[in-house]
């Protein structure tokens, strides 16, 4: 059984960092796309990152380019999420999903198949 896990999620000034983990299990991680959503009061989902865990090409959304770094433990079935910068708008629920068809960039919702229960991201002006 596929569980994807986020951690890391909290509330800091604009400015300030946080790091979100997503430690999956029940499949192999090596050869999945993987990709950080996230989803604000009132506004659709959208993928902010995304990186294939086979090969390490990544995506970034224009709005977190330069301040989002995704990565990945692979020892470690764990995916990461390193934000900078953070900004009011940034301020979502933040899901992390995998993707084993391995659909183009940019992620889109409907092609990720597995998902976690999301961590608050809140971030004050």
């Amino acid at each position: 059984q596929v569980q994807l896990v986020e951690s890391g999620g909290g509330s800091v000034q604009a400015g300030g960092s946080l790091r979100l983990s997503c430690a999956a299990s029940g499949y192999t991680y090596s050869n999945y796309y993987m990709g950080w959503f996230r989803q604000a009061p009132g506004k659709d989902r959208e993928g902010v990152a995304a990186i294939y865990t086979g090969g390490g090409s990544t995506y970034y959304a224009d709005s977190v380019k330069g301040r989002f770094t995704i990565s990945q433990d692979n020892a470690k079935n764990t995916l990461y999420l390193q934000m900078n910068s953070l900004k009011p708008e940034d301020t979502a629920m933040y899901y992390c999903a995998a993707d084993p068809e391995g659909s183009p960039f940019p992620p889109t919702p409907r092609h990720y198949l597995y998902w976690g229960q999301g961590t608050q991201v809140t971030v004050s002006s």
